[in-house]
């Protein structure tokens, strides 16, 4: 049932797309069929021209306090994710620890058991009751390595909080990117639109009027996708531990008492390792008091059971330390913790999601307003649109001869009798270029 209503949501998105592309096409097949007939040689603007333009102006720039929106929720939305990520890897630490400690462990008592306390038996062969004591605190250990091993219930689960992390954070990076890049694109789209309308650049406009048009199609499947995952999302933190625990175990198939116990962490739920916790604590209090009598008893009739009995001293003091770090990270607090923690990055930064759904919404109606004025408006712009930006002192401008010869004043040559000075003109001056000739008359 999730997933269908999850499917509607994006559905109304497509919806929502075909709408608006439908209504823009209607809009522009009017404008370009309905258009009444301009008089021959109007240079004013037709009425509401100006309107027109600047109706196209505020939608750009309302789309671009959107863009602001969305990097704002952007960066939000990263950081909720980051959360959680970071939640999944430190909850993967600790029972990568307590995994750890518990295998240690286990393997420091059976190497004592095979070494320490065989070597002590050889010994006190002699006294049947020192025999005896050594006999029940290789029992008591191999008891104790028996209860730590059924601590480690996370070993052998294919659930893997780092590799969930991993994946989460890989996700992120892309969708991060993918959302930055279209923001991008779209500041891009209003800036150089609303250049091309304050240079009056028809070229500049059509262009950008196209790439307006790919950016509603993305505005609208961002929004689709956000409104998705603002109604998953919503679902899901309304009641998010009976989800979790249901999945949890369903994927790990570890007991309800275990999990129960580390996702809700209250008085009402009992430790399901507090009996293996006392009764290895019991079986560790017993070793080191079998272990204190030995040395009283025998160490004074049988000097080379002092190295043994130290070696076991020190292999149970260790022991004692590894077993007190697995009380405290046994405890519920430590992974209930990281469970609160992603939660909170998921549930309670609602901002993220819902600005981009905000962005999208605005980015959408702006463009979508955008695209029905940027015809109107570039059919507002002046024929000579193509040569507005030449300049009048260029050679390769098609007026700047005959500007030049507007700002040349032509000069009569003096009149004379003297045939001596016709003679030295004629000689001095030489005869005018004929494509110079043909060139000022086609001026005149």
């Amino acid at each position: 049932m999730a997933w269908e209503a999850l499917l509607l949501v994006v559905a109304l998105a497509g919806l929502g797309l075909g709408l608006s592309l439908i209504f823009i096409a209607v809009y522009l097949i009017r404008f370009c069929c309905c258009r009444p007939p301009e008089p021959p040689g109007a240079k004013s603007l037709p009425p509401g021209g100006g309107c027109v333009t600047w109706s196209c102006i505020v939608a750009l720039l309302v789309s671009c306090a959107g863009i602001g929106i969305g990097f704002y929720g952007n960066s939000e939305t990263s950081d909720g994710v980051s959360q959680l990520s970071s939640a999944l890897q430190h909850a993967n630490h600790t029972l990568t620890a307590i995994d750890h400690l518990v295998l240690e462990t286990v393997e420091r008592l059976g190497e004592a058991v095979r070494t320490e306390l065989t070597t002590l038996e050889e010994v006190l062969t002699q006294r049947t009751e020192l025999v005896a004591a050594t006999r029940g605190a290789r029992r008591q250990a191999e008891a104790v390595a028996q209860q730590l091993q059924g601590l480690a219930f996370w070993r052998g689960v294919p659930l893997s909080p780092l590799q969930l992390a991993e994946e989460v954070s890989f996700v992120e990076e892309y969708r991060w990117l993918a959302y930055v890049l279209l923001l991008l694109l779209e500041l891009l789209v209003c800036l150089f639109t609303l250049l091309g309308l304050a240079k009056q650049s028809k070229w500049l406009v059509i262009v950008m009027t196209v790439m307006s048009l790919l950016v509603l199609v993305l505005s609208w499947g961002s929004l689709g996708l956000e409104a998705a995952t603002a109604v998953g999302l919503s679902d899901f933190c309304s009641s998010p531990d009976t989800y979790i625990l249901n999945l949890t175990q369903e994927e790990t198939g570890l007991g309800s008492d275990i999990l129960n116990y580390y996702f809700l962490c209250n008085q009402a739920v009992s430790n399901p390792f507090q009996q293996r916790l006392t009764l290895s604590q019991r079986a560790l209090a017993n070793i080191h008091s079998q272990l204190q009598g030995l040395e009283r008893e025998a160490v004074p009739q049988f000097p080379s059971a002092q190295k043994p009995l130290l070696s076991l001293e020190e292999t149970m003091n260790v022991t004692e330390g590894n077993f007190h770090q697995l009380v405290a990270l046994l405890h519920c607090r430590g992974l209930h913790k990281d469970y609160a923690a992603a939660l909170r990055g998921l549930c309670e930064r609602p901002g993220g999601p819902a600005l981009l759904l905000l962005f999208s919404l605005l980015s959408a109606g702006a463009l979508a307003a955008a695209l029905c004025s940027l015809p109107r408006a570039w059919a507002l712009f002046p024929p000579s649109d193509d040569y507005d930006d030449t300049d009048d002192d260029d050679p390769f401008n098609p007026q700047f001869l005959p500007r030049l010869l507007e700002k040349t004043p032509l000069t009569r040559a003096p009149t004379t009798n003297s045939t001596l000075a016709m003679d030295t003109l004629n000689r001095t001056v030489s005869p005018p270029c004929p494509l110079c000739v043909s060139l000022a008359l086609e001026v005149c």
